[in-house]
């Protein structure tokens, strides 16, 4: 093939050798089909068949811009081809374009044996001015003596093909449907394949086109295309900044901890090294990450390097668009991903699930090594959920309580009481936040860290009745008077003095946690009661002051009220009168989570000293699969979202529920696809801790629209930038910003013979287990929509099975023992389809199984969904999956191969030599056949 290649791109420039060449303007999305009649065989009994290839030379730049092939169709002298040759839009084609279709005779397709038959030279001009822009061209040998039959090449533009037209050509070429492969109306501003929102995000389209016939003998055009995503590295390499900024945060916060008794001290110091050196090695990933130039994706031949280890392999977007006679136009996507897995770091001990469960269970026993407490998951989690909340809520009560005060100094009554509102309810999420034995245990433990510690023994007893306060109203609900026990009596005092109001809390923070003295095990319980208490005068004083400027009001005629509020009402007097009172609460607030930041920091050490050992290596592990999970589910959200901007049904799902992020795996449950699985497993149920938000963009510069990724390991938030004019379309309540929630869920059934292996003589229950969990989050999703969002909303299929009915099957086969039960992948992906979904398939890269599987839904929906004719369903398939349609590279299939394929090492069949010399007659017959193939190959 490569010296077919070569032969073309040698004819072409000797055709096109010295001509002028004149440019005029570019042609955009050029397609057309082809057909051959009457062709002639070297051996005239015999019928060929028949493969067109296609090179296109750019007169004016002498290069080859683009190589394809039809399909191979067998056994016919009048060969009509269904697959189309497409020039997609990046491709510079131009009225001068030369293109030269060169036609063989496959004779073994295995053996790639051909003989050359004939071939024909026009120009894109030839074709766009010719009569029905559809020309009929002689084939002419190589010795260019005699015509060995003709090529018909026609041009089509969507919408125009009439009925009777069809038919015309039917009766025209002995009554064979042409397949005519049509150029849709692409280019404008509301373009779903290649419009600046597509364009922004996805590069370098690979197109092919069809035409296939209906049970009722029209024609469908069927378009696939797929891309890369810049996805594919921007989202790996946000995830990296954020670790490296998350981890150097948390060496700050050991630092902050204080002083410690030297063998906590020796192992913060060792906890800290095992972070610095993850921050070392994230950072020399992401230096390696920015030099990168060229495609937008890691090929599956990169998965040993250790710099991509955070970069999902061969990730593209996959859309196919069908087109119908009177139908409106439909759109299938499909997001295709290697395993998000450790591929680097390998599979020998396992893979997340059990690595994690090892680790929970070798914990306990190291805990008691290093004389630490054993903490579970779930308070760990607790610990870092409580950092969190403190590192979001700290500042927003204090830029609350700032505001407070310039709405008092502004005397706009309104304004305090909203603001009022506000702070109250942060105030009482922080406090409520903190409201946890965990907190309380912690700080005693972190006490006991410390130099000098004392033991004491002490019988708990309630706080005092003063101090079992209740979280104040809002202001809306503050009519009742303020408890006099919590708060200073404000109807005996108008003017507070500072001392006085600060009196009870400066008291209650003199016994602050001591390093050196007896722990007081009630301490924590005063000074977390003091921010309620602090928030309580707040509110009382608020209220007595709209009090009296109500009464104000109300004893004061109109025409004097100016002059009253200027005389008895000085500027700035409600700000003075709560800016002890705001002082006190943001002081209580501060020293309340300076503490709880200690406490929860000093549990988070005792679970990194126990994870010493394994380093880090888990969190590692964790975040390499995590980052390749989030690329393709912000990919595959992207896409779905733009293909729904106009589908107000679909908005309203978004925001009422959210997505169904359906992952179909073919991995099997045998060897190192093992660890793979348990990789992915973890990876996608990760993905609950991401939500996403639409924002509007600041123009519609490329760089604009890429998605930001924010937040920590617990909780990220991917922010969607939209163009002005797509974000005005969407519901308010997209627009304020609201979280939208996806809700992930795994299906696996192993499909190759690695998978029977494990079926026969091996264990599954791994894939039964992931099988039946998620089937159960899918059914929970589909209750929470049924409630809350009308089925309306939902897509129309023409195939009518209800949702319901489908999940009842889907229960049944999860839970039905039988052999590569494919049926299970079926229904998810039909269930996530009427679901509004987002559909992704995976295998270990995302090449031969997800390229079988992709092709077989694809034309199922054809079947299903636009009546495709029986009699073309194994045509159209075949179409689909032939490597040929694009050339001997085969991007389509292998999406690596465009530019890797040339830098692949040569197949190894050679036998180990060691085996071999055990005999000198093997040693013998090795160099025989080694001799041999290397013969049959270079042939």
């Amino acid at each position: 093939m490569a010296m077919r290649e070569a032969e073309l791109t040698e004819q072409l420039w000797g055709d096109s050798a010295g001509a002028g060449v004149i440019f005029v303007s570019r042609v955009q999305h050029l397609e057309f089909s082809l057909a051959c009649r009457g062709l002639v065989c070297v051996s005239r009994d015999r019928k060929p068949n028949t493969l067109v290839q296609v090179a296109a030379l750019d007169v004016c730049e002498q290069s080859l811009l683009a190589f394809s092939s039809t399909e191979i169709v067998q056994g016919t002298r009048d060969p009509l081809f269904l697959t189309g040759v497409a020039f997609p839009p990046q491709c510079p084609i131009l009225e001068e374009t030369v293109i030269k279709l060169s036609v063989y005779d496959v004779k073994d397709k295995s053996a790639n044996n051909s003989t050359f038959l004939g071939s024909a030279t026009f120009s894109v001009a030839d074709l766009l001015k010719s009569r029905d822009q559809q020309i009929s061209l002689n084939l002419r040998s190589s010795d260019d003596l005699e015509a060995v039959g003709t090529v018909v090449v026609s041009r089509m533009k969507m919408g125009e093909i009439e009925d009777g037209e069809v038919d015309h050509m039917a009766t025209d070429i002995q009554a064979q449907k042409c397949a005519l492969v049509c150029e849709s109306l692409h280019g404008t501003t509301n373009d779903k394949d290649y419009g600046p929102l597509m364009s922004a995000l996805f590069k370098n389209p690979v197109c092919k086109v069809y035409r296939f016939q209906t049970l009722d003998s029209k024609w469908m055009l069927v378009r696939e295309q797929m891309a890369e995503s810049t996805l594919s590295f921007t989202i790996p390499k946000q995830l990296i900044t954020l670790h490296i900024q998350e981890d150097s945060r948390r060496i700050q916060e050991l630092k902050d901890l204080g002083e410690l008794s030297p063998h906590w001290d020796n192992l913060r110091r060792e906890v800290i090294s095992r972070y610095d050196q993850v921050i070392r090695s994230y950072q020399e990933t992401l230096e390696e990450l920015d030099k990168l130039t060229g495609p937008s994706f890691k090929p599956s031949c990169s998965k040993a390097q250790k710099y991509l280890e955070f970069i999902p392999i061969n990730l593209h977007t996959q859309r196919m668009r069908v087109t119908c006679p009177r139908k409106t136009d439909a759109f299938y996507d499909i997001i295709t991903v290697g395993a998000p897995a450790a591929h680097f770091q390998g599979f020998k001990s396992g893979g997340l699930q059990k690595l994690l469960s090892r680790y929970e269970s070798e914990k306990k026993s190291y805990s008691t090594a290093y004389q630490c407490i054993y903490y579970s998951p779930e308070q760990t989690a607790k610990a870092r959920e409580v950092l969190g909340s403190l590192s979001e809520l700290q500042p927003l009560i204090s830029s609350l309580a700032d505001r407070l005060l310039q709405a008092a100094q502004q005397r706009s009554v309104d304004a305090l009481r909203d603001t009022l509102k506000s702070l109250a309810e942060k105030t009482e999420q922080f406090v409520h936040a903190l409201k946890d034995e965990l907190v309380k245990s912690a700080l005693l433990a972190l006490h006991a860290a410390r130099p000098g510690y004392i033991s004491k023994t002490q019988t708990h007893t309630p706080p005092p009745l003063h101090l079992q306060t209740e979280m104040p109203q809002t202001p809306s609900h503050t009519g009742a008077e303020p408890d006099a026990a919590v708060c200073i009596n404000m109807d005996e005092v108008q003017t507070p003095n500072k001392e006085e109001q600060l009196a009870a809390v400066t008291l209650e923070r003199q016994d602050s946690i001591p390093h050196y003295k007896e722990y007081d095990e009630e301490e924590w319980d005063r000074v977390w009661a003091s921010v309620a208490k602090s928030l309580n005068c707040v509110i009382a004083l608020v209220d007595k002051l709209q009090e009296q400027d109500n009464n104000n009001q109300e004893s004061t005629p109109d025409q004097a009220l100016a002059d009253v509020i200027t005389s008895h009402n000085p500027t700035g007097e409600w700000r003075e009168q709560l800016s002890p009172l705001v002082a006190s609460l943001k002081e209580c607030v501060t020293e309340v989570g300076d503490r709880a930041q200690k406490s929860m920091t000093f549990i988070l050490l005792q679970e990194a000293v126990c994870s010493i050992p394994q380093g880090l290596f888990l969190q590692q592990r964790r975040d390499v699969v995590f980052s390749q999970a989030l690329s393709a589910l912000a990919c595959g959200f992207v896409m779905r979202l733009y293909a729904g901007l106009e589908d107000k049904g679909f908005l309203q799902q978004l925001h009422l529920v959210g997505l169904v992020a359906q992952f179909e795996s073919l991995l099997s449950t045998y060897s190192e696809e093992i660890g793979m699985l348990e990789d992915m497993e973890t990876g996608i149920s990760d993905l609950n801790r991401v939500t996403f938000r639409i924002t509007e963009a600041k123009s519609d510069d490329p760089a604009e629209l890429q998605p930001v990724v924010s937040g920590r390991r617990d909780y990220y938030t991917v922010e969607i930038p939209l163009p002005q004019q797509s974000f005005q379309i969407i519901p308010p309540e997209l627009q304020e910003g609201k979280p939208l929630q996806i809700f992930p869920v795994l299906f696996n059934v192993g499909i190759n013979e690695q998978q029977t292996i494990a079926e026969r003589f091996g264990d599954i229950s791994l894939q039964e287990r992931i099988n039946q969990r998620n089937f159960e989050i899918l059914d929970g999703y589909f209750k929470t929509l049924s409630d809350k969002v009308p089925s309306e909303c939902l897509p129309c299929f023409q195939t009518q099975m209800d949702v319901k009915e489908l999940l009842e099957t889907l229960g049944q086969n999860v839970v039905t023992k039988k052999r590569k039960n494919v049926e299970i992948l079926w229904l998810a992906g039909t269930i996530c389809r009427r679901l509004n979904g987002i559909r992704f398939t995976s295998c270990k890269s995302a090449k031969d199984r997800t390229s079988m599987s992709v092709t077989l839904e694809q034309c199922a929906l054809l079947r299903d969904e636009h009546q495709l004719s029986k009699d073309y369903f194994i045509r159209a398939l075949d179409c689909m999956r032939s490597r040929l349609a694009q050339g001997e590279a085969a991007q389509w299939d292998d999406p690596e191969a465009g530019s890797v394929a040339n830098h692949k090492p040569a197949s190894r069949h050679f036998y180990p030599i060691a085996l071999l010399l055990v005999s000198s007659h093997l040693l013998v017959v090795w160099l025989i056949l080694s001799l041999v193939f290397l013969l049959a190959k270079y042939q």
